[in-house]
């Protein structure tokens, strides 16, 4: 069974077609190489201009309930404690509506056990009708996106066989 001559085979012959195969090779290295820099470079620039084009939609997203935010200030003297405070729920509710769109939901803590990548224990309190190492206040409310945690709530944690009335930093 005859199969045909490689470059090497043929070299052995003829060291001139060697170096040709050779540069031949080199070239398409070269080639390869920069056509991967082109691709690596084309990736990066469509990454970062995804990632803009996304923080400008958020903004645009979040710029009525800026809005909003002004003209309940604007007319603070003219209007009622009440329809302020409706006015500032109502925006709150809009900002969390945004929120929620784009994925980002509010850490639920009070009632559940204490996990130290959805919380931050700023102290401790004592409710002996509450299991250990359950949360019992929040004194900042965290926020996560699916499994990221973007900013852990800070909580109250409650350890029972601590003394009532003897509230203490963690």
């Amino acid at each position: 069974m005859n199969s045909p001559p490689s470059v090497a085979d043929s070299a052995s012959a003829d060291p001139a077609l060697l170096q040709t195969a050779l540069a031949a090779q080199n070239d398409d290295y070269l080639r390869l190489a920069a056509d991967f820099d082109n691709f690596r470079k084309r990736t990066r620039r469509d990454s970062e201009q995804q990632a803009a084009a996304e923080k400008e939609s958020f903004i645009r997203d979040l710029l009525p309930i800026l809005d909003n935010l002004e003209r309940a200030l604007a007319y603070e003297g003219s209007t009622s404690s009440e329809q302020l405070h409706q006015g500032v729920e109502m925006t709150l509710k809009q900002l969390g509506s945004l929120l929620h769109h784009h994925g980002i939901e509010a850490v639920e803590a009070v009632g559940h056990p204490f996990d130290p990548h959805r919380h931050e224990a700023v102290a401790v309190g004592h409710d002996s009708s509450q299991p250990d190492h359950t949360v019992l206040e929040v004194i900042q409310r965290g926020y996560c996106r699916g499994d990221k945690v973007f900013r852990p709530a800070k909580v109250i944690v409650n350890d029972p066989g601590q003394s009532p009335g003897g509230d203490r930093a963690c």
